[in-house]
Formats: structure tokens, C-alpha cells, sequence
């Protein structure tokens, strides 16, 4: 049996999520009481069938502190008892809510009448700290769209049975680091294709950017150092049973170098482990890849 408790900030995403594990075969439940949260998963553990093998779990705000306290004892005690249980948060940046709650002109569920709506996201994270901290996979939703979503929890999170699920990850410091990375690194110390005027409108998944950053050895010997000390991780994180593991490359705008040398990672890693995906935040219209052979895309002027 597996169950995803699916929590995270208003705004931030989970009716999208919650859509999508229910499209792959999940029995859904939203917005339940955390107090209804335990004999809810006792009742679907003894009920005979298939109908509750796979189960997710909405858990928002509409629960007093101390309901949300009883939360991350719970986890405690279906993981050791041997169940699959999976808590999956997502949040996004107080301006980015701010910003999706003027659009729909939806009501914050914390927001009243003596309660400013930036007030209430500040009350809602205060509230829900005790699941983010339990948290196996953290979301960060500020940059992404409603399909984007629906990609990362239909490729990283409803196909993990069982495997840790590993993702690289490039982004841009200028653009802010990424909310979910469990580690980070900084390429940008090492040659930017950007100042080479060939090169500037081109990513780092062109084949001329790929010749000119594997002509640097401080590139190659980045990746090298990378990948040791992520290999080293890997079964820290699995005898820990955790299900996710996300590692973040950036530059300065998350476009030539930490873009290639995410996709080495993740070619490296893939040929190793299973479940390995590459993402780019910051190329458009780029989001989740599964790594394979290598591919490059050739420019219009090659």
C-alpha cells in the first residue's frame, strides 16, 4: 500500500497535484481533518480490495495547531511500521501567491475580515511548518505553470515505486535558488559562454556551447567532483529510506553552463541508478527530462 499526504501553501498548486494522482489511479481525498487523518489510514489498511492501494491525502490549513502537531508522529509511525507513506509540500514565493489570489479572486482560507490576505499567508506557514519539515519532497511551484506541474508529480512522484527518485536541476542566481534543492552548487566560477557573441542566444544543450565548455577542464573536473560526492549520498539517503533527492546546478542565469552540466549529471547518474531525471528551470518552455543517449540541438546557423 502507498499513501501521499499532500499538503503544501494555498496558491501553491495542490488541487493541480491532488488532479493528477487521481487521473494516475490514486483514490484521492481533500481537505480532510487531521484529526480523521489516522482512523482514516487504519480504515483503508483493513479494508479488503484495491480500491485503497494507492491513496493521497489533501491536508491543508483548516486544521487548529494542534491537529497539525499529531502529523509528523503519524509519518513517524506508518514508516515504521513498514508502509509506503510519502508527505509531498508544495509552496511558492509570498509575491507569486499574492499575485495567483489577485488573478482568481479566490478567498485565503485563513484571511478574515481583521485578517490581511498577506497576513494569512504568514499565519498558513507559521501553521504548516511541522509538515514541510517532514516533508519527503518539497515542490517549489513560483516559476512553474499548471502542465509543468502535472509533469514533475506524473514523472517524479507517481512513477517512484519504491526507488529513490533523483533530479538535477539547473537554475539562475539572478532568478533566486530553487525552494526544493537539497543541495546546490555554484558553477559560476567557471567560463560563461555568454561573453562568446556566437554563443549568447544559444543554451547549454547546443552543440557549439557542448564543444566550448568541454574544452575547459575546470568544467569537466566540476562535473567529476559533483557526481563523487553525490554517489557518496545516494546510499546515505536510501538506508535513511528517502524518497527523493534533488540536486541543484546553477549559473548566473541558469542558461549556458549549469544546463550542460546538468544533463552530464544526469547521464552519469542515469546509467547508475534508476528514476534519474534532468530539469531546467530557466530554458523556456523547457521542464523535466528522462536522460538517455546524449542529444544536442544544433543551432540554425551550424
Amino acid at each position: 500500500m502507498r499513501i501521499i499526504i499532500l499538503s503544501g501553501l494555498s496558491g501553491s498548486g495542490k488541487s493541480v497535484a491532488l488532479h493528477m494522482l487521481e487521473d494516475l489511479g490514486f483514490y484521492c481525498i481533500d481537505n480532510i481533518p487531521a484529526a480523521l487523518l489516522k482512523p482514516f489510514i487504519s480504515y483503508t489498511v483493513r479494508t479488503p480490495g484495491s480500491t485503497y492501494q494507492r491513496t493521497a491525502i489533501g491536508l491543508d490549513a483548516r486544521n487548529t495547531t494542534a491537529e497539525i502537531a499529531t502529523v509528523p508522529q503519524l509519518i513517524d509511525e506508518l514508516k515504521r511500521s513498514g508502509m509506503q507513506c510519502e508527505v509531498i509540500y508544495l509552496t511558492a514565493a509570498e509575491d507569486e501567491l499574492l499575485r495567483r489570489f489577485a488573478e482568481t479572486r479566490r478567498k485565503h482560507p485563513l484571511s478574515r475580515d481583521d485578517v490581511s490576505l498577506r497576513e494569512a499567508m504568514t499565519l498558513e506557514r507559521q501553521l504548516l511548518e511541522p509538515i514541510l519539515l517532514v516533508a519527503d519532497l518539497v515542490i517549489d511551484t513560483s516559476r512553474m505553470g499548471v502542465h509543468a506541474l502535472r509533469d514533475i508529480i506524473h514523472k517524479r512522484v507517481a512513477v517512484r515505486v519504491g526507488r529513490l527518485s533523483i533530479t538535477f536541476e539547473s537554475f539562475g542566481f539572478k532568478h533566486g535558488i530553487p525552494g526544493e534543492a537539497d543541495f546546490v552548487f555554484d558553477a559560476r566560477a567557471l567560463p560563461n559562454p555568454y561573453w562568446e557573441p556566437g554563443l549568447r542566444s544559444l543554451t547549454g544543450r547546443d552543440a557549439e556551447v557542448i564543444r566550448f565548455l568541454e574544452t575547459h577542464t575546470n568544467v569537466t573536473r566540476l562535473i567529476a567532483d559533483i557526481a563523487g560526492f553525490m554517489r557518496a549520498r545516494v546510499p546515505e539517503y536510501q538506508a535513511s529510506n528517502r524518497g527523493y533527492l534533488t540536486v541543484a546546478v546553477g549559473c548566473t542565469g541558469g542558461q549556458h553552463r549549469s544546463v550542460y552540466i546538468v544533463d552530464r549529471l544526469a547521464e552519469v547518474f542515469a546509467a547508475e541508478f534508476t528514476n534519474v531525471t534532468a530539469r531546467h528551470n530557466n530554458l523556456p518552455g523547457a521542464q523535466l527530462f528522462h536522460p538517455g543517449p546524449r542529444t544536442v540541438t544544433a543551432s540554425a546557423s551550424s
